[in-house]
């Protein structure tokens, strides 16, 4: 039988994608503690072009990735309203922070806003506000981040909860293949 390895510390760096702020928030999760690194904005300045703001973005997140060291990083899906141009310059943006990740060699994960919502708060239509109220509670912080910083934030303790389930799935995949082969063998381990 295959044993866990103890809880190794993972540092996620979750990402809230945005053609005007971008924001960041790093974790490090041990299992089901987390304890908050960092978070906040890349900024771009309102009179730059839309590929200023994606080398703003690009070079931010390539930044924060060389100063902090993250393992993974999480960043939020696209969900696009009614406005597509307002959606292709998020998607723009999104490739720029993915980029400056996977330029490091770091996985990427990503998530809806929904999926978020629902691993953070337990509804997936969850307002912005509740976000902010489990992510301060969450990681026990004495201030409420900003609001991208926040979301980020949200992003890092999805993935981690999304991690650690599949891992207790797994390994109880791995508990039941082992009684049933031992039960072929007509004895229980």
């Amino acid at each position: 039988m295959n044993r866990l390895e103890p809880f190794e510390t993972l540092r996620i760096l979750g990402i809230d994608p945005g053609s005007r702020i971008t924001g960041f928030g790093i974790i490090d999760a041990q299992g089901s503690r987390m304890r908050y690194v960092t978070s906040g904005c890349v900024r771009m300045q309102n009179n730059d072009a839309l590929p200023e703001r994606l080398k703003t973005i690009y070079e931010g997140i390539r930044d924060i990735v060389e100063l902090h060291k993250p393992q993974v990083i999480v960043i939020e899906q696209v969900f696009m309203k009614i406005n597509v141009n307002s959606a292709l310059k998020l998607g723009q943006a999104r490739g720029a922070a993915i980029c400056a990740g996977v330029m490091q060699s770091l996985p990427v994960y990503e998530y809806t806003p929904t999926q978020i919502k629902q691993a953070i708060v337990g509804k997936g239509n969850a307002a912005k506000a509740q976000v902010q109220h489990m992510v301060v509670a969450l990681l026990k912080l004495k201030g409420v981040p900003q609001a991208d910083a926040a979301d980020a934030l949200a992003c890092a303790l999805c993935h981690n909860h999304t991690h650690q389930t599949l891992r207790h799935i797994n390994k109880s995949a791995s508990t039941s293949l082992v009684r049933v082969r031992g039960m072929r063998r007509g004895r229980l381990r």
